[in-house]
C-alpha cells in the first residue's frame, strides 16, 4: 500500500478510460490528466489543456483513489499483457500526483506508461522513469520557430529530454508523430524526424498519429477558436506515404 504522505497525493484527473487499445500494450486503463504545457493548434482534447477543474471537465482524486480505481482491472492487464497509461493534458505537470500512483502500480507487478510532450526539466521526467514500462513522447516539429507557432512553446526542452533520456532510461522508449496536414505533413518534417530517431540509442518504434476532428465540439463548448477547423484528415494513402518515406530514411526503425 501507498504510503500515507503518499496516498494522499492529490491530482487533476480529466477523465478514465477502460479497456483501451491504443495506448500501449494489451488492454490498458488510461488517465487523462488535467493541465499542458502546450497549445497545439490540433489538440483534440482542449479541455485537458487548463489545470483547473471547471466547465464539468475532470474531478480531483488522491492517488490512493486513482490506485485503486486501477486495480480493479488487473486481471485484464495480466491476461492481455496491458497495465496502465497516464496520459494529458500533461503527465509532466503533475509529477508528484504520477510519482506516487505508478510506483505503487510498479509494486503491484502492473505495466506502466505515460505519454507525454517532453517539455521542461529533465530532473521532472527523470524521477518517473524508475517507475515506467514506457515512454511514449511526441515529436510534433523539430523546426524551433514553427514549434513555437503552432504549439506555443519553444522545441529545445524537449529535444534535449528525449536525447538525454535515450541515453539513460532501460525501459522502452517510443516516439510519436502526429501527422497535421498544412502543419508538418510534408516530407521535410518526415526526414527530419527520422533522422532525429535514428539518432536515439534506446527507441523501440515510431508510431503516426494521423490528425482527425473528434475535439471539434468540445471547442464549440469552451467557446474557443479552432485555427485548423477547415482541415480534413489525411487519407489512408497519405499516411502510408509519409511512413514509406520514414523507412526508407530510417530503415532499422519499426514504424506502427
Amino acid at each position: 500500500m501507498l504510503p500515507s504522505e503518499a496516498a494522499g497525493t492529490p491530482g487533476r484527473v480529466l477523465s478514465i478510460e477502460k479497456c483501451s487499445i491504443h495506448d500501449g500494450d494489451g488492454l490498458r486503463t488510461v488517465v487523462f490528466l488535467k493541465g499542458c504545457h502546450l497549445r497545439c493548434a490540433w489538440c483534440a482534447s482542449p479541455e485537458s489543456q487548463d489545470s483547473e477543474l471547471g466547465f464539468g471537465y475532470g474531478k480531483e482524486m488522491t492517488a490512493a483513489e486513482l490506485v485503486s480505481a486501477i486495480a480493479k482491472d488487473e486481471i485484464f492487464y495480466f491476461h492481455s499483457g496491458g497495465g496502465v497509461t497516464i496520459s494529458g493534458g500533461e503527465p509532466l505537470l503533475q509529477a508528484e500526483f504520477c510519482e506516487a500512483v505508478l510506483s505503487e502500480c510498479k509494486k503491484m507487478g502492473i505495466n506502466t506508461a505515460i505519454e507525454t510532450c517532453a517539455f521542461g526539466d529533465y530532473e521532472i521526467l527523470e524521477k518517473l522513469l524508475p517507475h515506467l514500462d514506457i515512454v511514449y513522447a511526441d515529436i510534433k516539429l523539430l523546426d524551433d520557430k514553427e514549434h513555437k507557432k503552432w504549439t506555443g512553446v519553444s522545441n529545445t526542452s524537449i529535444i534535449y529530454n528525449i536525447n538525454l533520456m535515450s541515453q539513460k532510461y532501460s525501459g522502452k522508449l517510443r516516439i510519436r508523430l502526429p501527422l497535421i496536414p498544412s502543419v508538418n505533413m510534408n516530407d521535410n518534417f518526415i526526414l527530419a524526424a527520422a533522422e532525429f530517431c535514428k539518432s536515439l540509442s534506446s527507441l523501440d518504434l515510431v508510431e503516426f498519429l494521423p490528425y482527425h476532428r473528434l475535439g471539434l465540439e468540445s471547442y464549440r463548448k469552451l467557446g474557443r477558436e479552432n485555427l485548423l477547423i477547415d482541415i480534413l484528415p489525411p487519407s489512408r494513402e497519405d499516411v502510408e506515404k509519409a511512413k514509406a518515406v520514414f523507412s526508407q530514411a530510417a530503415p532499422g526503425i519499426m514504424v506502427l
